[in-house]
């Protein structure tokens, strides 16, 4: 029988923990407002529903495949990962920053994330293989499990960014310590998935 509790609770617990999502998310809400960021917001939602659509629909063929494409899976998520950390580590304080550090304050930065970030496609391939696919296979049912995640993602991408917006000032007035925070999170992150530390 479907435990909704069960499912409710890994959804929100994964999602709104500490990964590359979230934490860009905070970095761009403190740099350039709640409102710019809403687009990076909108684009790891929108890479959500993509990724969880396939992860229902070929979730057999992915778990099979997947010991085979996580080796190569891990070191491009974490190189990706390593490249925002550094963008994040050599960015000026938002008085001093000019348009570049859009870059990775837009839809497309927060849709292709979600397709080099092992973390979701984990969370994806689990949560569809334990929860959902035992007691649904009809394809919109799928969908609409699909739409409520990429829903999740952004409440949890979206509640981020507010704590950063809100903490603008104070950000800003440590601007240094807090880039190196953000960027030593993300780097962190880059190790645990590369599985070096294992």
């Amino acid at each position: 029988m479907f435990n909704l509790g069960l499912f409710l609770s890994y959804a929100f617990v994964v999602s709104f923990t500490p990964g590359p999502n979230n934490i860009m998310s905070l970095y761009n809400a403190s740099q350039k407002g709640f409102k710019k960021n809403m687009a990076f917001c909108l684009g790891v939602s929108s890479g959500f529903f993509v990724l969880m659509s396939l992860c229902s629909f070929f979730n057999f063929w992915l778990q099979s495949a997947l010991p085979t494409i996580q080796p190569y899976m891990k070191f491009v998520g974490a190189s990706y990962m390593l490249y925002l950390a550094y963008k994040i580590f050599k960015s000026k304080p938002p008085t001093e920053n000019g348009d570049h550090q859009d870059s990775i304050i837009n839809f497309q930065t927060g849709f292709m994330m979600q397709f080099v970030n092992p973390k979701a496609i984990l969370f994806g391939i689990t949560i569809v293989s334990t929860f959902i696919m035992p007691y649904f296979t009809a394809w919109y049912i799928l969908l609409i499990f699909a739409c409520f995640l990429a829903l999740v993602a952004l409440m949890s991408t979206s509640s981020w960014a507010l704590f950063g917006s809100m903490f603008t000032k104070l950000l800003s007035k440590y601007h240094k310590p807090f880039n190196v925070a953000m960027s030593g999170l993300l780097v962190y992150t880059a190790i645990s998935i590369s599985g070096i530390m294992h």
